[in-house]
């Protein structure tokens, strides 16, 4: 259904009178419906607060977020207490005013794709230099098409590109991320729209299903492009990607189409210049100080004013006092046949009182690769792969775990982070490819949440259902009832399960929040999954000592 202006000066008008009644500063927010989510971020800034952005509600999110805020909007679980407007509330008394252009109005966190994720503050200042930015840059292009994304609005490149944008450039915006290809046909098919997407979204559009439908631009953000990605992209859709460089602290940098060539074209106002070692440093309106910022982006200038990505330099790790470069490494095993994509991680070694690291890598096998460990195995794979390391990297750089997946595990930004790629290693039984990988988060005497994620090689996958794996029901259930014996003091036999629910399928290599909360006088157990504040399943699980 349409939201009229009218509707929406409303809505934001209720959340502006809730601020009003609260003291506090700094509020937390997490909703997936944009139009709501919009009319909160406006009635906050005009009340001159600040809201911090989470990529999730998973409880270690939460628990940082507690350090540093004075309440909770949105889909946060109800020990957050989420505040809600009161519809009752006459809104005649409440007014809008001018916005303050040096508000910190907004708290991001970065992906945590090169480790732990940081908090990084915006001015509104920056928020509207970006988005004068992007209309001047584009806004001729897209006309007034209507704004329809694949990412979410709870990072930065989602909240510039699929909210403020369209607010502020008077373009139509879609509520909801589409989630899978299907919804983008059809509303392709059928609209003048714009594509806000990600390399991780493109690279996975299927071929079989029938395209029409011409977008007015595709913009992609959050990781390189592959070049066969953006031809492939343009020959589905019939337009090349605009590729978006930039990041949550720097805000938007470059913009290139990998048709003109390989060079990124510096967006106005902003300024650079290359430091020490090749390292892109900045100056900017994006920026929260005018100072010049150095980055961690090694960088290479070209005759035609732009320049071309060499890497990253913060990829350097000391192994036993020896620097490795994880991209060295990375780059050495892509020029193997046997591997079409790869990321290292250093783990550290998980014996008692142990400090030693190693470095562990995550690869996606060609179809060579796929050949090699069907018919030889692991072992085999694994040592073909070090002899492809062997002189070309010290001793100490090569993994000493591996692990093979059908495609890097991502979270809702397409981002792969260092947490994710972590999950792969934490091992509960080795013994069977049934079991998932399991971390306890928080555990009390009657309650319990837990990182869950069962890796695509699991046995729950193959035939539900062919093309498309997710995880049984039942599987969800057995392993609530499994987790739950292993933490809490359970009756011996299973009786009923009551207000069993299945909202949102669990796929395969995606990390979920297991939550267990133990009834002792009801011999009950209820589980929740959970995942970027969506509920995956939930249900109460009852119990009886007797046996009849």
């Amino acid at each position: 259904m349409p939201v009229s202006e009218a509707e929406f000066r409303e809505r934001a008008l209720r959340w502006r009178a809730l601020f009003a009644l609260h003291a506090g500063q700094h509020f937390a927010l997490y909703l997936e419906d944009s139009i709501e989510f919009a009319a909160v971020l406006l009635a906050a800034w005009d009340a001159r607060k600040t809201i911090w952005l989470s990529a999730d509600t998973l409880t270690t999110s939460i628990s940082a977020l507690t350090l540093s805020v004075d309440g909770f909007i949105g889909a946060f679980p109800a020990e957050c207490q989420p505040l809600l407007p009161d519809e009752a509330l006459p809104l005649s008394e409440v007014s809008w005013n001018e916005l303050d252009a040096n508000l910190i109005g907004l708290v991001v966190h970065t992906s945590g794709s090169t480790g732990v994720a940081q908090a990084i503050p915006k001015k509104l200042a920056q928020l509207a230099s970006e988005v004068a930015t992007l209309e001047q840059l584009f806004g001729a292009r897209l006309g007034q098409a209507e704004i329809i994304a694949t990412v979410s609005h709870q990072h930065i490149y989602g909240l510039l590109f699929k909210l403020l944008w369209p607010l502020a450039s008077g373009r139509a915006l879609h509520a909801w991320s589409l989630q899978y290809p299907e919804q983008l046909v059809e509303v392709l098919a059928c609209r003048r729209c714009v594509l806000i997407s990600s390399p991780a979204h493109l690279k996975r559009l299927p071929t079989h299903l029938s395209w029409s439908g011409t977008p007015a631009a595709i913009f992609s953000s959050g990781g390189s492009l592959a070049a066969e990605v953006s031809q492939a992209t343009a020959a589905l859709l019939g337009s090349t990607p605009i590729e978006i460089f930039g990041s949550s602290e720097t805000g938007g940098v470059a913009w290139r189409v990998r048709s003109d060539g390989e060079v990124w074209s510096v967006m106005p106002q902003v300024e650079w210049r290359i430091a020490a070692d090749s390292l892109l440093e900045l100056k900017s309106p994006h920026l929260l100080t005018a100072d010049w910022l150095l980055t961690a982006d090694c960088v290479q200038a070209v005759q035609m004013g732009g320049f071309l990505l060499q890497g990253r330099a913060d990829r350097i790790v000391k192994i036993e006092e020896k620097r490795v470069s994880l991209q060295l490494v990375e780059h050495t095993l892509l020029s193997s046949p046997l591997v079409s994509e790869a990321k290292l991680l250093l783990c550290q070694e998980d014996q008692a009182h142990s400090q030693r690291q190693y470095l562990a890598a995550v690869l996606v096998l060609s179809a060579t690769g796929q050949e090699l460990l069907s018919a030889h195995g692991r072992l085999a794979l694994n040592e073909a792969l070090k002899q492809v390391l062997q002189h070309r990297v010290e001793a100490i750089a090569v993994p000493r775990k591996w692990r093979y997946v059908e495609q890097l595990p991502m979270d809702s930004q397409g981002k792969v982070t260092q947490v994710l790629l972590q999950n792969l290693f934490i091992a509960t039984s080795p013994a069977t490819l049934l079991h998932p990988a399991c971390q306890v988060l928080q555990q009390e005497a009657t309650r319990a949440s837990l990182q869950v994620c069962w890796p695509k090689n699991s046995r729950y996958f193959p035939g539900h259902f062919p093309g498309f794996p997710i995880l049984p029901g039942v599987a969800q259930v057995d392993w609530a009832i499994q987790i739950g014996r292993q933490l809490f003091s359970l009756p011996t036999n299973f009786t009923a399960i009551h207000a069993l629910k299945f909202q949102h399928v669990i796929l395969p290599d995606q990390p979920v929040e297991l939550l267990l909360t133990l009834d002792v006088q009801k011999k009950s157990l209820n589980f929740s999954y959970s995942s970027a504040g969506r509920q995956h399943s939930s249900g109460r699980i009852m119990f009886t000592d007797s046996c009849g």
